[in-house]
């Protein structure tokens, strides 16, 4: 059997499946496309994550395109995390080019233009639907992980949480966190102590500059109500597509921390409010990840040890996690390990250190006989792609050299007035748009401590006013007043004939 006989047998069998699949682009062997070698994607297995990796320019951002709008047409709700700010274009339809065309054609595939029904969403102040959650949502153990404590530390944030459970102090916002962590050491620590046990006061402080420091990442922004409901995540569009809902934060680059800690509460309250799902035929929700390696890149021991455990448990949940990198290694060992799909771009070879990753990347990847993998690598053009994933028996296709479709939708950003408009049509938006303060920890506090100095200026005023005498008390007392007072006694015994002088005179 011919070379290129027998690579179209062992795709066709490699990559037919059963139930609904997406065409994500066409076998390549030896640089040329082989006729009938269609690489499909079922979406059965789209729970199982998936990474997409490759070097700047190489065309990682397209492939996210490519899969989200697949998933959009099989209602399959997408939820994308846009660091650079391109991807805002698939709510606009694309337009046909020759580069296009030709690429098309080479797959055998038809190519339409088309829009796909998107919902902006922000963690700052961009426009868009503001994401918040409540420091109650977070709980004790993940906030506790996400400042990086210690066992002392950890147990002193339980106690706070189980302090103000007991006396219904909501925390909201980190302004109430703090203002419970300053009560808690000074005018409210005898009070605690009685009940819960002993507090050290360094603990207290090393916990207010951890918080503190997540301000300054601008995480006020972030905790607070109304709190985001992972419901909106997962809606379908009026015309039975799924809803493709991208996160803007450019702003997150130099902010990782508070990246994180959006994604680890995301992902927790997903997997807690979800029931379990089992196998279904397509997921729930798909979630991407662009630019993975700011979740990872300053995360603490602590939170990526979450991090793998929530990615390990959330698939039974129906849920899929995409992470698009430069270099698969950016992705923690115990992560990778658990992503189905690969989708390797090229990679660059400009140093030593450069072919060394570029041999680890090739390691990841199932043995083939048509490639030497760690070369292929690097020769690669743009839109083209090594792929391998888990069919339903969750074994690993063999590995294929992919020419990809090309996105129906717009590959360039959206303009402003594009941007106001879907704003202004937006339903969250409006749900959204204003944050609500509520009575909670902060204001709690304030009016007892409030009310308790009052009560001290009040028990002080009695006190004060029982050592001033009045006037007349005084008067009495004063030698004048004795006179006054003996003159008086003596003269009401004179009308009553008790007086000395008369008693002598009467004998």
């Amino acid at each position: 059997m011919a070379a290129t006989d027998k690579f179209l047998q062992t795709i066709q069998e490699g990559y037919s499946f059963k139930g609904e699949a997406a065409v994500l682009g066409i076998g390549m062997l030896d640089g040329q496309v082989v006729s009938g070698a269609s690489v499909k994607l079922p979406l059965k297995t789209m729970n199982r994550h998936g990474l997409i990796a490759g070097a700047t320019g190489t065309g990682k951002t397209k492939t996210l395109q490519v899969i989200a709008e697949a998933l959009s047409d099989a209602s399959v709700p997408v939820l994308l995390m846009d660091i650079k700010g391109d991807l805002s274009g698939i709510a606009a339809a694309g337009t046909v080019n020759d580069k296009i065309t030709d690429r098309m054609g080479k797959i055998g595939q038809e190519w339409k233009p088309a829009a796909f029904p998107v919902e902006l969403l922000t963690l700052s102040n961009e426009k868009g639907v503001r994401l918040r959650a409540t420091v109650s949502e977070f709980g004790p153990i993940l906030l506790s992980k996400i400042l990086d404590l210690n066992d002392t530390q950890q147990g002193l944030v339980a106690m706070i949480f189980k302090y103000c459970d007991d006396h219904k102090m909501p925390l909201l916002d980190l302004k109430d966190f703090i203002k419970v962590l300053q009560y808690i050491s000074n005018e409210g620590k005898a009070e605690i102590e009685k009940e819960y046990g002993k507090i050290a006061t360094t603990s207290t402080g090393t916990i207010l500059r951890k918080v503190i420091e997540l301000q300054q990442q601008g995480a006020d922004i972030f905790f607070g109500e109304p709190s985001f409901e992972v419901d909106d995540l997962m809606r379908i569009a009026d015309d039975g597509r799924g809803m493709v809902s991208i996160l803007r934060v450019t702003d997150m680059q130099n902010r990782p921390k508070l990246f994180s800690t959006f994604m680890l509460q995301m992902l927790a309250e997903l997997y807690s409010v979800l029931p379990e799902a089992g196998d279904l035929d397509k997921p729930k929700l798909v979630m991407f990840i662009d630019e993975a390696h700011l979740v990872f890149q300053e995360a603490t021991d602590a939170l990526l040890q979450q991090i793998e455990t929530v990615i390990k448990l959330i698939r039974s949940k129906g849920v899929g996690i995409f992470f698009c990198t430069q270099n698969p290694q950016d992705i923690p060992a115990a992560v990778l390990s658990q992503l189905g799909l690969k989708v390797q771009h090229a990679l660059r070879a400009f140093t030593a250190a450069d072919r060394k990753t570029i041999k680890q990347a090739a390691d990841n990847y199932p043995v083939t006989e048509f490639y030497k993998t760690d070369e292929l690598i690097t020769q690669m053009g743009i839109g083209e792609a090594l792929i391998t994933m888990l069919n339903e028996k969750g074994i690993p296709t063999p590995l294929v050299h992919t020419m990809l479709v090309s996105p129906r939708s717009r590959m360039d950003v959206l303009i402003d007035s594009e941007i106001d408009g879907l704003v202004s049509r937006s339903k969250l938006v409006k749900k959204y748009i204003d944050s609500i303060d509520n009575q909670s920890a902060y204001e709690i506090l304030t009016a007892k401590l409030e009310t308790a100095a009052q009560q001290s200026e009040e028990a002080a005023k009695p006190a004060s006013r029982k050592q001033e005498k009045p006037w007349w008390e005084t008067m009495l007392n004063s030698s004048a007043g004795k006179q006054l007072q003996r003159s008086a006694i003596r003269g009401i015994f004179d009308v009553l004939g008790l007086g000395g002088k008369s008693s002598k005179k009467s004998r």
